[in-house]
């Protein structure tokens, strides 16, 4: 196991726990993964271990086909997406599903949350988008993910009757983004209780979204 695949296995494992700690899953539901810098490998967690029982050494390289590598547990069930997204979306290094409860909410109903918020505007830059129904077991929801994110800024989207899907520079990014998706999802829904929210102009989303991802923060450099 070389350096970069081992810090791989550890920041995916530790990163299992943040959906666990953002309420983003239950049970064995829901996954991580990670593109191994300059392979066609990735990390990702074994299917069916219960969450309190990840660590780095369970965690499983595949190929970008989604064939084990090394790891002595069955990858997990939506591996195939994983890895299609993988192959099709070059600058995508971060993979996130969840099925946290109101963003499946919206994914139920096969219904885009509309951007509404100034949170919305700068993670998301867009309405989170909805993609096609698909079935579990090969590369359909992959295909699904890369065909509704494709020149979209939105790196979430809701898999329609499924869950979210989110994608990132790197895993941790893909987790904040699962994280936001939830939080503005749950916020969106409550606002619909009392009367219907109002959009936000185009305009001021591009403004909201270039500023919070090229200024905010603490950039390089300053």
């Amino acid at each position: 196991m070389t350096p970069p695949i081992e810090k791989l296995r550890r920041e995916v494992s530790d990163l299992h726990q943040e959906l666990v700690r953002y309420g983003l899953v239950v049970w064995t539901a829901g996954n991580v993964s990670a593109r191994v810098p300059g392979e066609d490998l990735m990390v990702i967690k074994p299917s069916g271990v219960p969450y309190e029982d990840l660590t780095p050494e369970r965690m499983i390289v595949c190929d970008l086909d989604g064939r084990v590598v090394e790891g002595d547990y069955a990858p997990s069930s939506d591996t195939a997406a994983h890895a299609y997204v993988y192959r099709h979306m070059p600058q995508v290094a971060g993979v996130v599903h969840t099925h946290s409860t109101y963003a499946c909410a919206w994914a139920a109903r096969g219904e885009a949350v509309p951007c509404v918020l100034t949170a919305m505007a700068d993670e998301f830059g867009a309405e989170i988008p909805v993609g096609p129904f698909a079935l579990i077991g090969d590369d359909s929801i992959g295909r699904g993910i890369v065909e509704t994110l494709r020149g979209h800024r939105s790196p979430a989207v809701l898999m329609k009757s499924h869950g979210v899907f989110t994608v990132g520079k790197d895993a941790k990014a893909a987790v904040k983004a699962a994280v936001m998706c939830e939080d503005v999802a749950r916020t969106v829904h409550i606002s619909r209780q009392l009367g219907k929210p109002l959009p936000l102009a185009q305009g001021d989303i591009d403004a909201l979204n270039h500023r919070y991802q090229n200024v905010y923060g603490q950039q390089a450099g300053r």
